[in-house]
């Protein structure tokens, strides 16, 4: 399978940088690349990429908010963002999940990576670690705005295997890392994470993750 990425950066040195990385893995091919946030909605729209790789400070439009609308349109459902950036403070992290993105990475990040990084992200999961997924879910999605409508009605459809795999979801933990310590195979693990998505109308993990934690389902843990 080859993942097509569109790479959103507003310096031109950095993206030609990052497609040579990428374009070396060998299943990854960079489908265009956009240097603001608008720029990388409308290529987004038009070329349907796998993965948005997505700068956070850019001038018109900035990363953040370009996520939030590529993520809230229907025509891109099947399209995921990944943010690579060097601005990793706490607040970026939550306003990105909150925006809908997948991942979110710095630029540090080496070759290999990166490109497992794209795949991940493109399989539907998220790359937070578990250290930062309680520390920033904690700070900044335990205590968020009211909840959609209807979100906390739609828990109630969770079986309790299926509210016990968000909760666990919610700690960081990988399909794999789940499926070892529950003693399940990662293919049911990911059946039971997906209904739980079907049902919760989750983008994907990192949305599923702030749902968790948004209906008390998941809790900080001191």
């Amino acid at each position: 399978m080859t993942y097509r990425v569109l790479l959103a950066d507003d310096q031109a040195l950095l993206r030609g940088a990052f497609r040579m990385l990428l374009e070396s893995a060998g299943d990854i091919t960079v489908a265009g690349e956009a240097g603001d946030g608008r720029e990388a909605v409308r290529l987004a729209r038009e070329l349907r990429p796998d993965v948005v790789v997505m700068d956070i400070r850019m001038p018109e439009v900035d990363g953040l908010a370009a996520t939030a609308e590529i993520c809230a349109d229907p025509d891109l459902r099947d399209t995921r963002v990944l943010i690579l950036t060097t601005y990793e403070t706490d607040e970026h992290v939550a306003r990105a999940l909150r925006a809908g993105a997948g991942g979110f990475i710095g630029k540090g990040i080496g070759a290999e990576e990166l490109a497992d990084a794209v795949r991940t992200i493109a399989a539907g999961d998220t790359l937070l670690s578990p250290a930062a997924t309680r520390s920033l879910v904690a700070r900044f999605l335990a205590t968020p705005d009211d909840p959609p409508a209807g979100e906390s009605e739609r828990l109630a459809l969770l079986t309790p295997r299926e509210r016990e795999m968000v909760a666990l979801v919610a700690t960081g933990l990988s399909n794999q890392e789940i499926a070892e310590r529950m003693f399940l195979s990662p293919f049911t693990v990911r059946a039971h994470v997906q209904r739980a998505m079907t049902k919760l109308e989750a983008r994907d993990r990192a949305q599923l993750v702030v749902v968790a934690y948004r209906t008390g389902l998941a809790r900080v843990t001191p």
